[in-house]
C-alpha cells in the first residue's frame, strides 16, 4: 500500500503557470429549451479569457441530457471555438448492477474526438464496481483506444456512481501514459495533497485537476483546476491565475472573494449550484434567463441579492 509523509507547505509552488479548465453551464430558457446562443457565447467568452472550456460535464447537466442534445453540445462547441481546444465528458449512464461497458465508453470517446475535443472519462457503476486492478486495466484499455484523455474521481456527494480511488489505484492511473491528468472531486484537501505529492514523485507531467470548489486555493500547492465555479466568472479566475504566476499579492484577496462565492453557491444541496450559476450569469447580462434544467433542483429567489453583492465586490476589485 502506498503511503505518503509530507508537509503541505512544502508543496506550495509559487509563480507557477496554472492550467485552468472551466466546466460550462448549459443555460436554459424559461420554456425549458436550451439557450444555445447563451451557451455558445459563454464557450467563446471562456476561451477568450484563457481558460479551456469543458462541456457535457456535471455543470452542463450531462446526466440529464439525451444523446441528441449531448451531440449538439459537442458540435456547437466546435463551431464556437473554430477549432480551438476543448474537453468534454464521456458519460455512460448505467445501473448499480451494470458491468464495465468498454464499447459504450469507446462510442462516447469517438464522438468527442470527432469534434476535436479531449475526453474526460466520467465514472459509472460498471467502471467503479470493479476490483482496483480491473479499474486500472479499464483505463489502460481506454488508453489503447484514445491517445489523450483525462480521468475523473467523483465523490458520492456529487453522484452515486462516483468513487474516490485509494492511492494504489491512483498510482495505476499515473502509469497509463494516455491519461494526461485526473480531476479530483472529493472536497478533501488531504486527499488532494496526497495525490499532488505522489504525482510530484512519480510523474511530474501529470495534471492533478482540483474539483474542490470549496478550496480553490489548491492551485497554490500544485493543482491545476477543472471547476464548475469558474463558469460563474472565467474572467476573474483568469485574472487570479495571472496574479499567482506574476507573484502578485493581490492573488490572495481576489481568491478570497472567489471562494466566498464558492461557499455560497456550493452549499447543500450541492447540485443546486447550477441554478446559482444561472442566477449569477443572468446578473452579469450574459444569459437571458436564470432557469435551470427542468429536472434540476433550484435555489430560492432570495439568493439573487447575495449573488449581486458578490458580483459588485468583484467588479469593484477589478476597478482598483
Amino acid at each position: 500500500m502506498i503511503k505518503t509523509a509530507f508537509t503541505p507547505l512544502a508543496l506550495i509552488a509559487p509563480e507557477r503557470k496554472i492550467t485552468g479548465i472551466s466546466a460550462i453551464l448549459l443555460p436554459f430558457n424559461d420554456d425549458g429549451s436550451v439557450d444555445w446562443d447563451g451557451f455558445c457565447a459563454h464557450v467563446s467568452r471562456t476561451a477568450q479569457a484563457g481558460l479551456t472550456p469543458a462541456v457535457n460535464m456535471d455543470t452542463g447537466y450531462v446526466n440529464l441530457l439525451d444523446a441528441q442534445t449531448r451531440q449538439a453540445v459537442l458540435e456547437r462547441t466546435r463551431e464556437s471555438l473554430a477549432g480551438g481546444e476543448f474537453v468534454a465528458g464521456a458519460f455512460v449512464g448505467d445501473q448499480p448492477d451494470s458491468k464495465w461497458n468498454r464499447d459504450a465508453y469507446f462510442h462516447q470517446i469517438d464522438s468527442i474526438k470527432a469534434q476535436g475535443g479531449t475526453p474526460i472519462i466520467f465514472q459509472s457503476y460498471g467502471l467503479t464496481g470493479q476490483e482496483p486492478e480491473q479499474i486500472v486495466e479499464s483505463y489502460a484499455e481506454i488508453g489503447q483506444h484514445c491517445s489523450r484523455f483525462i480521468a475523473f474521481e467523483l465523490g458520492k456527494m456529487f453522484a452515486p456512481f462516483g468513487q474516490i480511488y485509494d492511492l494504489d489505484t491512483y498510482a495505476g492511473l499515473l502509469s497509463v501514459k494516455a491519461c494526461i491528468g485526473a480531476k479530483h472531486s472529493s472536497l478533501s484537501r488531504q486527499l488532494e495533497w496526497e495525490r499532488i505529492e505522489l504525482r510530484n514523485r512519480i510523474r511530474p507531467d501529470f495534471k492533478v485537476f482540483t474539483g474542490n470548489d470549496l478550496a480553490v486555493d489548491m492551485v497554490m500547492y500544485g493543482s491545476d483546476y477543472l471547476l464548475g465555479l469558474s463558469t460563474f466568472a472565467p474572467d476573474f479566475f483568469a485574472k487570479r491565475d495571472a496574479m499567482w504566476a506574476a507573484g502578485d499579492p493581490g492573488f490572495y484577496e481576489l481568491n478570497d472573494l472567489i471562494q466566498y462565492l464558492g461557499f455560497f453557491a456550493f452549499r447543500a444541496p450541492v447540485p443546486s449550484y447550477k441554478h446559482s450559476a444561472a442566477q449569477f450569469l443572468k446578473l452579469r447580462g450574459w444569459i437571458n434567463s436564470d432557469a435551470p434544467h427542468p429536472s434540476a433542483t433550484r435555489r430560492p429567489e432570495s439568493d439573487v441579492a447575495i449573488l449581486r453583492d458578490i458580483l459588485e465586490r468583484l467588479q469593484a476589485m477589478e476597478a482598483r
